[in-house]
């Protein structure tokens, strides 16, 4: 059963593996965004191709890594913790479905003529749109909901108890964002965007390198031990 899923030797792997390529991929994504905004003469204007369609590759890249990543905190999660793991599981699953299937109509669909008069309710980012409802609902809430689910997995050594803090830091940055829905300013979730683009990728190191300190479990092992 999945309740009862172990860190074996094999779990270790995709945990580094998801870790370490979400943290770049994290940091790539801040780049390109980075270069993006700076491309803009005003804050008014949408980031330009091919910059854009880079940030949209970027996310779907993204995704199969972090499902991974929350597959490997549920099985380093010990018995007592896996109820939160679990959560964070699924909601990583519930964020993935949305904002792949968003990003991925946006980017083979979004560009086409037939969508060109539909595209400003539709397919943009600019407020108010479906597809920035979408994304809001993805990232404000369920990314919110699957990192605060997961904090609680982290206790027990400094490397764990720093990483439960910027697991709940960056989830509570990405649940205030929604103020920018609250008060018709989308200026407000930006606050958001430093939850699951700034601390949250930070977190994706420090858990590689937890990762990378645990020993594998036999399926026979229930709690985790320390790790300092």
């Amino acid at each position: 059963m999945t309740v009862g899923l172990t860190f074996t030797k094999s779990a270790r792997r995709v945990g580094i593996v998801a870790a370490s390529g979400t943290a770049f991929l994290g940091a790539v994504y801040v780049a390109t965004l980075i270069a993006g905004l700076l491309s803009l003469r005003s804050l008014q204007q949408p980031i330009p191709d091919p910059l854009f369609s880079f940030l949209e590759i970027e996310i779907l890249l993204l995704m199969p890594l972090f499902v991974a990543l929350m597959v490997s905190v549920h099985a380093w999660a010990g018995a007592g913790a896996k109820v939160f793991s679990l959560m964070a599981l699924v909601f990583a699953g519930v964020l993935a479905g949305l904002t792949s299937a968003l990003h991925f109509v946006i980017l083979i669909v979004g560009h086409q003529a037939a969508f060109s008069k539909l595209s400003p309710l539709l397919l943009s980012f600019k407020w108010p749109s479906v597809a920035y409802a979408i994304d809001i609902l993805g990232w404000d809430i369920f990314f919110a909901l699957c990192v605060l689910s997961a904090a609680p997995v982290f206790s027990g050594g400094r490397l764990a108890t720093t990483i439960r803090v910027l697991l709940a830091t960056s989830g509570t940055l990405a649940l205030a964002g929604l103020s920018g829905v609250v008060l018709g300013d989308m200026r407000f979730r930006n606050i958001g965007i430093v939850g699951y683009a700034g601390v949250f990728p930070s977190t994706a190191v420090l858990l590689a390198i937890l990762f990378q300190q645990s020993p594998p479990q036999n399926a026979c092992q229930a709690e985790r031990p320390a790790v300092s």
